[in-house]
């Protein structure tokens, strides 16, 4: 019998971990989320990390959004009220992990996928791709089985069986429970571009996945697993909601697509109401404060260069506007994007110019301070978030900068937050803090 669904703290739970990043662990999650669904269940999706693109496929096939949890941008207390508050109302919650099941920041385990089983006391399911071995493959299991103590690996999925003998070679040695062996099969492989997956809306809905786990896997047995989790502590109450006395507009559409939805409600707990518009599309609505968040704008470039959002909210920022931009949204902001050998003009907010680059500029957690500029930037608020693009700005000479990071590349060596008026925009992909929250809902408020 499944727990009383008004008591979050008794949900069954299963982490979805990998040997590596490619072992096939966003497949199999997938494939166990469609498997729920299929069977009734009322299925909450997680990931771990700062992952933006995989969510969007939970929730296309959930119907929940999906979570971030992430210890060290939200910490630990935080990774739990998530987990908590997002898991009211489900049967079975469902997270997938990030890279390695050990990998975390620098080396540690610090915001690995284990770190998060260990804060939700979560058993997991360990997939390994066995392409090209067998018997060494319960080697590599025992590894991890044994590497961290308080780890409950609880099961095994095989990933890529190559023929009906290469399963019965890996079956002689078992020594943990299998609970799937997944065939080598082309088509689960899903569509790419230079910051990862597709985002689920530009795709069409695949069942494959779904069908995949339900022939070769042990659903029922993984139900089994996840019911045995044992019961979480409470987390720690997050502050209630203000009654929202300002608005607050958020880019949201093809552009503008990688949002953390507790930033969201971070803004409502504030005071915010959130009025959610396209930049390609839509007039600019009236607010009282504006969010840009981050995405494609490379891809759309042409159409943001046409639309009417552009001029107007270069006029709002010329009035004072507070407006916060990150990473494609700052570059939206720039004077120009260069794509290719196409210069685009944007909203020319801020003194700097955007290019996108063949490589990679950088990839990693951010942290720093606020140092002062507009007047959501209170001196000394600490910023914490991630940073993952393939483009440069080149900020003008007398540019000004309203963060200064001790970990991360931001804009240049070390400087982000390029500001100019009362708008902002960082090369980090923040989590947003109550505090920043109600800096920025102030700022709106006070304008």
């Amino acid at each position: 019998m499944l727990p009383d669904r008004r008591k979050p703290a008794g949900i069954p739970r299963i982490m979805i971990a990998g040997t590596h990043s490619g072992c096939g662990k966003t497949t199999v999650s997938r494939g166990i989320m469609q498997a729920l669904r299929r069977s009734g269940l009322v299925v909450q999706p997680f990931k771990v990390g700062p992952d933006f693109i995989d969510p969007t496929h939970h929730t296309a096939i959930c119907g929940r959004i999906s979570r971030n949890l992430d210890p060290f941008m939200m910490g630990e207390d935080g990774v739990a009220a998530t987990f908590h508050a997002a898991s009211a109302g489900a049967d079975i919650s469902v997270i997938e992990g990030v890279m390695g099941m050990y990998d975390g920041l620098e080396g540690t385990s610090m915001a690995s996928t284990a770190h998060v089983m260990r804060i939700l006391r979560t058993p997991a399911l360990l997939v390994v791709d066995v392409r090209a071995m067998s018997r060494s493959a319960h080697a590599v299991i025992k590894g991890y089985r044994t590497f961290e103590p308080g780890i409950n690996l609880a099961g095994v999925i095989f990933n890529c069986i190559g023929s009906p003998r290469h399963r019965a070679m890996i079956e002689e040695g078992l020594s943990i429970r299998a609970l799937g062996f997944i065939p080598r099969i082309p088509e689960l492989g899903m569509e790419s571009r230079h910051l990862g997956l597709k985002m689920a809306f530009e795709l069409e809905a695949d069942p494959l996945p779904g069908n995949v786990v339900l022939e070769h896997c042990d659903v029922d047995g993984i139900l089994e697993i996840a019911r045995s989790a044992p019961f979480l502590p409470a987390a720690p109450a997050r502050p209630r909601h203000i009654i929202p006395d300002v608005t607050i507009g958020v880019a949201r559409d093809e552009a503008f697509c990688f949002c953390y939805h507790d930033n969201i409600e971070c803004l409502e707990r504030a005071g915010a109401r959130i009025a959610f518009f396209s930049p390609l599309r839509d007039p600019l609505p009236e607010a009282d404060g504006y969010y840009f968040c981050g995405g494609y704008p490379e891809l759309h470039a042409a159409t943001l260069e046409r639309a009417p959002c552009r001029t107007a909210i270069r006029s709002a920022a010329e009035k004072g506007m507070p407006i916060y931009a990150e990473c494609g949204g700052l570059m939206y902001l720039c004077k120009s994007m260069t794509v290719g050998e196409t210069d685009f003009r944007m909203a020319g907010i801020l003194p700097g110019s955007a290019r996108m680059t063949a490589g990679i500029q950088a990839l990693g957690y951010s942290e720093g301070q606020w140092t002062g500029g507009p007047a959501m930037a209170v001196p000394g608020l600490p910023i914490r978030g991630h940073e993952f693009h393939y483009s440069a700005v080149e900020p003008g000479r007398d540019a000004r900068f309203a963060i200064t990071l001790n970990r991360g590349t931001g804009i240049m060596e070390g400087r982000d937050g390029l500001t100019e008026f009362q708008a902002v925009g960082t090369y980090t992909h923040s989590y947003f803090s109550p505090e920043f929250s109600e800096s920025l809902v102030s700022a709106a408020r006070n304008r």
